[in-house]
């Protein structure tokens, strides 16, 4: 029995890889041939699933976090010279307390000092991955970083045009939302990132404003363009200043692994995140691996920490959805890895083992 796990982290608990080990562990059977592939959609956990599947290497610099504060950060670097970025590595919520979050003085700027270490490092290729930032700059903070490093002569559209035209960005992600406006960067997120009423309404006049100078100075407006939302705003960012073209961050893992090579001969796909619900099925990582499942006739499972509306995701195809979290379970013991390994083991010998036999 052919069995493939693309598992999404458990975001706050578990890396892919580590839900992935548990899962393998358990299943002792020499009848079966597992296959562990890492996988992340942009977010959390991006740069180790996007390093492990191009054979790279991890990069540590010295950069700025959200708050401007000196931190130690790492991106990747593959053996065809391109950058892989996670920028929740610079801006990204977990670099903040609860209490220190503040939307209107984060910055992306660390996001920028990675960029120009990996360009001086001979990168001209970058993949960049929005996702899990505390930002709402618009990416302002990684364009001043970029033009802080170099001549102060220099705008940003010279460095863009002049010292860096060679460069390529690939932003991978799932969020399609415009930059500003009632879908907006700030109105969709923002709240999560410990804004205020008041805040999202400045930012997203910042935002706005923002926009029209870009335009004026770059001759252009990508503000409304699916993704100019993510990260903050940072999808913007690129693709105004930098021309990047934006990909679902699933199906460029997907593609890069030889994925629909791989399911030849496959007998099931077992996908997951930490909390699926119907959202899961907006281009989210298990939606894009349940696609491929169904074009080769590969039955897909999905297991979640907490699932909601699962009759909805059986309806859109996965032939079961399980919820591993005992009920009498809180969110807060859920999410502590070491009973999160339990849950997974528990479900695997329940669920998967007698399917074996």
């Amino acid at each position: 029995m052919k069995i493939i796990l693309a598992i999404d982290s458990f975001k706050g608990c578990m890396t892919s890889e580590e839900v992935e080990n548990a899962i393998s562990s358990s299943l002792n059977s020499k009848e079966i041939e597992i296959h562990n592939i890492p996988m992340s959609d942009g977010g959390e956990g991006m740069l180790e699933a996007f390093i492990s599947a191009m054979n790279g290497r991890i990069v540590e610099t010295n950069v700025h976090d959200p708050l401007m504060r000196p931190i130690t950060a790492q991106y990747g670097i593959t053996p065809g010279g391109i950058a892989i970025i996670e920028t929740a590595k610079a801006c990204g919520l977990t670099l903040m307390t609860p209490l220190e979050r503040n939307t209107i003085k984060a910055s992306t700027y660390g996001v920028g000092e990675l960029i120009i270490h990996a360009f001086r490092n001979g990168c001209k290729d970058f993949i960049i991955g929005l996702g899990g930032s505390g930002t709402s700059d618009c990416g302002a903070g990684m364009l001043k970083a970029v033009s802080d490093s170099f001549a102060s002569e220099c705008t940003i559209k010279d460095i863009i045009s002049r010292k860096m035209k060679d460069c390529r960005f690939t932003l991978a992600s799932d969020v399609r939302n415009p930059l500003y406006g009632p879908n907006g960067a700030a109105h969709i997120y923002a709240p999560q990132k410990g804004a205020t009423e008041s805040m999202v309404i400045e930012l997203d006049n910042r935002a706005m404003t923002f926009a029209r100078e870009s335009a004026l100075l770059m001759g252009k407006d990508t503000s409304h363009e699916p993704g100019a939302g993510a990260a903050g705003g940072l999808g913007y960012a690129f693709m105004q200043y930098f021309d990047a073209t934006f990909k679902s961050g699933a199906d460029l893992l997907l593609d890069l692994t030889d994925f629909d090579i791989l399911l030849n001969g496959a007998d099931l796909i077992i996908t997951g995140e930490g909390h699926a619900d119907a959202q899961t099925l907006m281009g989210k990582l298990p939606e894009r691996i349940l696609r491929r499942g169904q074009k080769h006739k590969v039955p897909v499972w999905l297991i979640a920490g907490r699932v909601e509306q699962s009759e909805r995701l059986v309806s859109e195809g996965f032939e079961r959805v399980y919820g591993i979290t005992p009920e009498s379970m809180s969110t807060e013991e859920a999410i502590i890895p070491g009973n999160a390994i339990k849950n997974i083991k528990r479900w695997t010998e329940a669920h998967l083992m007698p399917i074996i036999g």
